[in-house]
């Protein structure tokens, strides 16, 4: 191989990471208040409210349910007016935001609700106001079962940056198309793919460990 090529993949790693890591972290920050949102004002939550409950959830379902290389394409323009760009790993993370924040929003609902429901009642019964049972009972308590979400969510992440690669996106997804798919260089194309593989278990191990470290139950 090439040091042209050795220099290609190794940039198309830095990209990927970067896409990634960026996207995961800017999805989170949307993420997680959505998914409280939908926790809370469920039928069984501290801030019952149908319509808002209804109307959030079915925007992050609609989301959820478009494939991500229709919603890569049908949300050019806003990428655009955001980058200035619809090509690159910068014009990537957009899309990829897009996609994941609703997923988060899933997850970290579905975290909230192993959490268990007497101690939400004491947290009730000593005062706490909803804020401080969400901030200090809520997120801590399902911290464990949200680096879970995590690790699984970083992993579909890595995923979606792959697929852009079809359109124009960077990273290692775009070598694999450019040059294992389209040039035929079936050496790329595998070299591509072990990368992805070795990130997300990379990914994946990092966040069992975290995990097993904080985990009150694992003790």
């Amino acid at each position: 191989m090439s040091k042209g090529m050795i220099e290609l993949l190794k940039n198309g790693v830095d990209e990927t990471l970067y896409m990634t890591l960026i996207s995961t972290i800017v999805a989170y920050l949307i993420g997680i208040p959505l998914g409280v949102l939908v926790y809370i004002t469920d039928s069984k939550g501290i801030c019952k409210n149908r319509i808002i409950n209804f109307i959030t959830g079915v925007i992050i379902n609609v989301v959820r349910s478009v494939p991500f290389l229709i919603l890569l394409v049908t949300i050019l323009p806003f990428t655009r007016m955001v980058v200035g760009t619809t090509i690159g790993s910068d014009a990537t993370i957009v899309p990829l935001v897009v996609a994941a924040a609703p997923f988060v929003a899933r997850l970290v609902e579905s975290s909230l609700k192993e959490v268990d429901s007497g101690v939400i009642e004491a947290a009730k019964a000593m005062g706490s106001s909803k804020l401080q049972i969400i901030t200090k009972v809520l997120l801590p308590e399902a911290k464990p079962s949200l680096l879970v979400g995590g690790t699984i969510a970083i992993s579909t992440i890595l995923g979606y940056s792959a697929m852009a690669g079809f359109v124009g996106g960077g990273g290692l997804g775009a070598i694999a198309i450019n040059y294992g798919y389209y040039r035929y260089q079936n050496n790329v194309m595998l070299i591509t793919v072990a990368f992805l593989v070795i990130i997300v278990q990379l990914f994946q191990e990092v966040g069992i460990r975290v995990v097993n470290k904080i985990d009150k139950r694992l003790r």
